[in-house]
């Protein structure tokens, strides 16, 4: 007779374990289901995932957990987008902001409209109708939800930066208060059935851990879903040139930023990323173009600030396992593929798989057919999500006007996706891009990085030119005047993070 409770078991901890930990706690806390986490303190995490997108928020909240004692307890601090420098040009520099970019105009289109002023004269630059760039820019910071109704930074959004050692920390508390099992042992051996599903594990304490369903956050190891299940990875290297990275955290210099800085450099990018106790500084890179040893010097020349630790070089290799979900067995974090930091989607791709999980979870008396369905059905939808987030970041690279590295030569040269020439065609011709409810990056993200790598369609869209030129211009300058008044008041992200959330020190 089956064990009446289903056993879901849960293979490395780090941030991607314990969110799921966390998740799956809060979910069937009040259900017959047990969860159980392996992770060995003797493993260390990778550990480096210190900026993140929205949509985080959203999960944290989402747990019941208070936001303002949470980035205390993190060291956090308000990221309201990614200012890039050097990426189109060298000495040119744009914004990818959070929110809302404009507002429509007599129910048109804001950048159709903001088109059409452009082709007629107009100076206004896009990000000037972004209320995250605006407060960004002059370094201010609110939370948007606290401000006046009739405030157009209402529109703004935001993420944050925080030590990813410490989120670990944090959801480790709360997965555990929620009945969540920790075991400290790394797995020894997997057990699989005759029919291929994982049916338990030894683990190096001398016992075995049995199983309904097996979640694998052993990192780029894969131990289940690769070593045991055979799940292959698809590499996108052809796409996405950097293979390496080199991290290195440095003391606190100067006011903090609200936004991540990511930097291109000859051989890659450099991030900047300030939390209110240390800085994180990475250099991602191809070692094609440059040594290790390059790499580590050019990192150390462009991070501002005292070096709390040597640097430690990181390989990998972008892209995904087809099939994240196999037999028992989903994989979730590095486990079940990598895309490069540049717009801090990693722990995005970790919530979301949770939460694509939680739609299908199978019950513990489903069927191998049924199992594949759903799994079938998980694949398809995080696979579209990776795609997505793949073609996001290689428009960074291929638009770019620099040749003055072989790298950036490469990357003008090198082929890209399909999904993404096609999306830049669309573009091209009048802005168009293709509506989809489902997508992480809206149309405002696009418009953002193809704006700032000099990408500008030929024609905006026709129906703009019922409305007056005058009275748009003046429309669109109002709009610009509100919003840089409305920051007038607001205190710098200094002081709101002193006011708001001042890092717990008794936490680190």
């Amino acid at each position: 007779m089956k064990d009446t409770k289903q056993r879901i078991i849960i293979v490395g901890g780090g941030t991607a374990g314990w969110i799921t930990a966390s998740a799956l706690a809060h979910q069937f806390q009040h259900q017959n289901i047990t969860i159980t986490l392996i992770e060995s303190s003797d493993i260390p995490t990778i550990g480096v995932g210190e900026a993140v997108i929205p949509p985080f928020l959203t999960f944290i909240r989402n747990l019941g957990i208070n936001e303002q004692e949470f980035i205390s307890n993190v060291s956090g601090t308000f990221k309201l987008g990614i200012e890039f420098p050097d990426w189109s040009r060298k000495g040119d520099s744009y914004f990818h902001h959070f929110g809302a970019l404009g507002r429509k105009l007599d129910g048109y289109d804001f950048y159709s409209c903001w088109l059409k002023t452009q082709r007629e004269g107009a100076s206004s630059a896009l990000m000037d109708f972004s209320p995250s760039a605006v407060m960004a820019k002059h370094n201010k910071f609110y939370l948007p939800s606290q401000l006046p109704e009739q405030s157009p930074l209402r529109e703004a959004n935001y993420a944050l930066h925080f030590d990813a050692s410490l989120v670990a920390i944090e959801l480790r508390k709360y997965a555990q208060n929620k009945g969540v099992e920790l075991i400290d042992a790394k797995v020894n051996s997997v057990n699989l059935t005759p029919s291929n599903t994982v049916s338990s594990l030894d683990l190096s304490i001398g016992t075995t851990v049995k199983g309904d369903f097996f979640i694998d956050c052993s990192g780029f190891k894969g131990l289940l879903i690769n070593e045991a299940l055979g799940s292959e990875y698809e590499s996108w290297e052809q796409y996405l040139p950097c293979n390496r990275a080199v991290a290195m955290q440095t003391e606190c210099v100067g006011n903090t930023p609200a936004f991540t800085l990511a930097s291109a450099q000859d051989a890659g990018w450099t991030w900047r990323i300030p939390l209110q106790h240390r800085t994180g500084n990475g250099y991602v890179y191809s070692d094609k173009f440059i040594s290790d040893d390059q790499a580590i010097e050019t990192l150390k020349k462009t991070a501002k600030g005292k070096a709390l630790q040597e640097p430690r070089i990181l390989p990998f290799v972008t892209g995904m396992r087809p099939e994240f979900w196999k037999k028992n067995c989903l994989s979730l974090g590095l486990a079940s593929g990598f895309l490069e930091p540049l717009e801090s989607t990693a722990i995005h791709l970790v919530t979301r798989g949770v939460q694509f999980f939680l739609e299908l979870f199978p019950n513990q008396h489903i069927d191998e057919s049924g199992l594949e369905t759903l799994a079938q059905e998980y694949n398809r939808r995080m696979a579209a999500d990776y795609v997505e987030i793949r073609d996001f970041l290689v428009l960074h690279y291929c638009v770019s006007q620099r040749t003055d590295t072989k790298f950036w030569q490469h990357c003008r040269e090198m082929p890209i996706p399909d999904t993404l020439t096609q999306r830049i065609a669309l573009f091209q011709e009048r802005g168009y891009l293709q509506p989809s409810n489902d997508e992480l990056f809206k149309a405002a993200s696009w418009q953002a990085v193809f704006d700032g790598m000099g990408i500008k369609p030929k024609h905006y869209h026709p129906a703009v030119d019922s409305l007056d030129g005058t009275q748009l211009r003046l429309a669109l300058e109002a709009g610009r005047q509100h919003l840089q008044q409305s920051i007038a008041e607001l205190p710098s992200h200094d002081e709101f993070l002193a006011r708001f959330c001042p890092a717990n020190l008794g936490s680190f």
